[in-house]
């Protein structure tokens, strides 16, 4: 019986680059190399600081090894009996030694249909070793398949092993059709990952910390609109006077924006006549402006959103809609579908619909719904041509008609 083994190998530790020829299948490199480990990230606002601190670094050696068994197809070992390929290591400075088990039929009864395979510590200068390991087999393109691999960190001792008891049904190995066997050669490649020593490095924070105090930004200019100081413009409405600043009106509202900016009698007098809202709205649309707050939204919420939609408040409008959505019931369906209808709010328009359709029979009975049919008829078909989108069937193939006998 002939078995030839050839390995390729990848150290890669936390030491310099060894100075020493390597043959052509054989590569090293360097990771997870200790090099200037950086202090601390300065910490963010209001995040917890601490005077003292501490950075571990817990250095993994990784490496890698191709075992090649020839002929594997003509090997007739009984089940339990192994192979074992040559010993490595992660460098040529490295007092670790491994080796791959293999039992071609399986470890015991229980695996005798698979491919049984291990990594073995063969010699180690430390109590124990912890590593974690991963198995593939090498397919004809020198893909990596069938892999598995450890969930840990397993504690090796020297004379240790660990691994797959049924790693890979034999019958699935020996197929050509899955091409695992090139040649009748069984390549395994194995990759380790060695938890090494930790380096500590410590010291104390020199960053100066500042206490930033939050922002008060929406509360100051709330106290702004309130006390009224520094105001330039008034708004009046039903005799009530509001004093206000032109230039949070017009970085708030685009419709603002336009009276002052242009030659308008607004811009004149600084008076702006508030003609199609209530007192106690506009006082609460102000707030918004300023703040960004509607405290008395679900109170008013058919008022606003109207207000909101008049002087292009989007966010105010679409937080008028969710709190109107919330609200719909039987008996204000209609009314709430008209007030989405008149002010584009189409969101709550597309949810009044879905209600009224969901709890047609309840509506229809409603006044609000009668008297909508003669006012808005239009919403009317809408929400008809909506309840018949949602019924039609999925289009398909026409059934066939079954004869009569």
């Amino acid at each position: 019986m002939n078995f030839s083994f050839s390995f390729y190998r990848l150290a890669v530790s936390d030491c310099a680059p060894q100075t020493s020829r390597v043959s052509s299948n054989l590569h090293s490199s360097s990771s997870m190399a200790v090099s200037r480990v950086p202090s601390p990230p300065p910490p963010e606002v209001n995040t917890p600081v601490a005077e003292n601190w501490c950075y571990t670094q817990v250095k993994v050696v990784k490496f890698s090894y191709m075992w090649t068994i020839n002929n594997f197809s003509f090997c007739r070992e009984e089940m339990g009996e192994v192979l074992k390929s040559s010993t490595f290591s992660a460098g040529a400075n490295d007092k670790l030694k491994w080796c791959l088990r293999v039992n071609p039929k399986g470890l015991d009864e229980e695996s005798k249909d698979y491919l049984s395979l291990y990594l073995l510590l063969v010699s180690c200068n430390k109590s124990e070793v912890r590593a974690k390991f991963k198995f593939s087999i090498l397919n004809a393109k020198r893909e990596e398949t069938k892999a598995m691999e450890s969930q840990r960190a397993y504690r090796f001792v020297q004379g240790k092993d660990w691994g797959f008891k049924k790693f890979i049904r034999r019958d699935f190995l020996l197929d050509e059709a899955n091409g695992l066997l090139p040649d009748d050669k069984l390549t395994i490649f194995c990759e380790v990952s060695v938890v090494a020593d930790s380096v500590n490095i410590s010291g104390q924070s020199n960053t100066i910390q500042f206490k930033v105090p939050e922002c008060r930004l929406p509360d100051d200019l709330g106290q702004l609109f309130e006390n009224q100081k520094f105001s330039d413009v008034t708004l009046t409405v039903c005799g009530r006077e509001f004093q206000a600043h032109k230039a949070i009106l017009a970085a708030r509202s685009p419709v603002f924006s336009a009276m002052f900016e242009h030659e308008m009698e607004e811009r004149k007098q600084n008076r702006v006549d508030i003609t199609d809202v209530d007192h106690e709205v506009l006082r609460e649309m102000l707030r918004f402006i300023y703040t960004g707050k509607a405290a008395n939204l679900e109170k008013m919420a058919d008022d606003l959103l109207a207000a909101a939609d008049k002087y292009a408040l989007e966010r105010l409008k679409v937080m008028c809609e969710e709190a109107l959505c919330t609200s719909l019931a039987i008996d204000n369906a209609a009314d709430i579908l008209i007030l989405a209808d008149l002010h584009s709010a189409d969101q709550l328009k597309a949810q009044a619909i879905d209600f009224i359709n969901t709890h047609a029979t309840d509506v229809m009975d409603t006044t609000g719904f009668k008297a909508m049919v003669h006012s808005h008829p239009h919403l009317i078909a809408e929400a008809f041509r909506a309840l018949a989108t949602q019924q039609i069937p999925p289009i398909g193939p026409p059934r066939k008609r079954v004869k009569q006998s």
